[in-house]
């Protein structure tokens, strides 16, 4: 989902680059998006993994 998330954040820039700004703000909205829900699944992960007793790595 990061990857994704990358992906898109490349998309918007190389379009913001370009002068399309309504690809580019598409594009950095939806990276926005991945980002932030694969940053609170990662949470979520981690918080799980110290409520059932396994060290962090």
């Amino acid at each position: 989902m990061l990857g994704w998330a990358v992906t898109f954040l490349v998309i918007a820039l190389i379009a913001a680059a370009l002068g399309f700004g309504g690809i580019a703000g598409t594009a950095s909205g939806i990276a926005q998006v991945l980002f932030f829900l694969f940053l609170i699944l990662f949470v979520i992960a981690m918080v799980m993994r110290a409520v059932r007793g396994r060290p962090p790595v």
